[in-house]
């Protein structure tokens, strides 16, 4: 009976002290474990702290692992930014000019390449423009007959050969009228946005009041296609290039004989009695530049007196080997 106890007591499972010892050891290491995968306990596993939680991606790894490395790594110098390119001096330098010239004079450059203008202290007072104002109208006429579809004819194109080359008055004043008079100087002070300028009401083209500084601006305006239109600019500026005879003088002469060919030109010369002026006028378009000189003195001395300053005040401006 004895013995029949004993396996009954066997057999109701009952536990040794060291299978409790076992669980135990079991039970606090899964423990362990589940704290060394827990974000933020204590006892959080460097991979777990290295890698995020245990869903994180490959893609996830690897990129923390570059991102790890390029801390570590010193960043490379950046390079220094490449020098932009100088332009070419323009073959005017600025100065104030001490020259033995009576009564008025000023004078303007326009760097055509930047926008940059210099000139005397005066650049911006006006004097009136006579026949150097021909170009405008001109300009004016041939864009206006492009932008109507109008292409002008052969004799018109003539009489604006005239114009330009032999500064011929009767033909001017009928393309002015073809133009709109006042309302064609009105066009061009906007048109080529002119600051120191203004229309004579009701006294002509030749009466238009231009500084030194908005002559440049119009040359300017000329060059860029503003003034007679992509359709005509070319023929414009060819045109002015063979100005000739008595309008033939001022700015372009200073220049080498060979360059002269190559400047666009538009002069004028009045005889004012009212003022008891000479008034002289010149403007000049160069491949990077354009460039307006005036000057006023006593009626009395005559024309040649002024066209050979127009030259003189360029030559005093130029660099020397321009």
């Amino acid at each position: 009976m004895a013995g029949n106890r004993r396996a009954g007591r066997r057999g109701t499972g009952e536990t040794s002290p060291l299978r409790l010892i076992a669980v135990a050891v079991i039970l606090i290491g899964l423990v362990l474990v589940s704290l060394r995968l827990l974000p933020g306990s204590p006892f959080e596993s460097s991979a777990a702290a290295q890698w995020g939680d245990s869903e994180a991606t490959t893609s996830d790894r690897q990129t923390g692992a570059a991102t790890d490395r390029s801390a570590r790594q010193p960043s490379p110098p950046s390079p220094s930014p490449s020098p932009s390119p100088s332009l070419a001096p323009l073959p005017f330098q600025a100065k104030d000019l001490k020259l033995d010239i009576q009564g008025w004079y000023s004078w303007s450059v326009l760097d055509r390449r930047t926008g940059k203008i210099i000139g005397s202290k005066n650049m911006g007072e006006t004097s009136t423009t006579a026949s150097m104002i021909k170009s405008w109208i001109v300009a004016d006429y041939l864009r206006r007959s492009a932008d109507a579809g109008r292409t002008p004819s052969d004799a018109k194109l003539a009489d604006a050969t005239r114009i330009i080359r032999d500064s011929d008055n009767t033909r001017a004043e009928q393309f002015y009228n073809d133009v709109g008079r006042d309302a064609s100087i009105k066009r061009l002070l906007s048109m080529c946005k002119l600051t120191d300028s203004s229309v004579a009401p009701d006294k002509g083209w030749s009466r238009t009041a231009l500084s030194p500084r908005d002559t440049a601006r119009l040359g300017n305006c000329i060059a860029t296609g503003t003034a007679a239109g992509p359709k005509w600019t070319k023929w414009l500026l060819n045109e002015m290039k063979l100005v000739r005879g008595a309008g033939d003088f001022g700015i372009r002469k200073a220049f080498p004989a060979a360059e002269q060919k190559n400047i666009a030109i538009k002069n004028g010369w009045i005889d004012r009695t009212r003022e008891q002026e000479m008034h002289i006028n010149c403007l000049a378009i160069g491949d990077t530049w354009t460039m307006g000189v005036m000057v006023k003195y006593p009626i009395g001395m005559g024309y040649d007196y002024g066209m050979k300053n127009c030259e003189k005040i360029t030559e005093a401006l130029l660099r020397p080997g321009a």
